[in-house]
């Protein structure tokens, strides 16, 4: 004869270890979609720090041109003569520039005129796409005399 009362049925599975596949589904959407939002911000201000920089090194690089007159009489033809002595400036004392400081932070050459539109030269940063005008971080950096 049985005996009921020594008769348990197995407790059901209350505690279950792991995760379901849902679960980690779930999770691994989550932290998508956190490192997506982090990377936007990231690369965001990355161009906005590039914008700056550029800004910087429109002044740096007006600075040396100034400098340039100021040794020789006359405002460099061209970028180049920042980094080399030409011919006819006597009293250069440079170099003043390396070749590399002639390019903007998305390496695209100085924009140079002499003479300028609003001064003695002009000095520009064309932005992110190179090219004339645009808006945010494609908008032209120009050197303010």
């Amino acid at each position: 004869m049985h005996d009921r009362r020594s008769f348990s049925p197995r407790p059901a599975r209350a505690a279950q270890a792991g995760f379901t596949l849902m679960e980690i589904i779930v999770v691994v959407i989550l932290i998508g979609g956190i490192v997506a939002f982090a990377a936007s911000r990231i690369l965001g201000n990355a161009d906005r720090a590039k914008v700056n920089l550029a800004r910087a090194q429109v002044q740096t690089v007006a600075e040396k041109i100034q400098q340039f007159e100021m040794d020789t009489g006359r405002l460099p033809g061209a970028l180049n003569e920042l980094v080399s002595a030409p011919g006819d400036a006597g009293g250069w004392l440079g170099p003043y520039a390396k070749q590399t400081e002639l390019k903007d932070p998305w390496n695209h050459p100085y924009q140079y005129a002499v003479p300028g539109q609003d001064g003695p030269f002009d000095l520009i940063s064309l932005g992110k796409d190179g090219q004339p005008g645009g808006d945010s971080v494609n908008a032209d950096i120009r050197y303010q005399h």
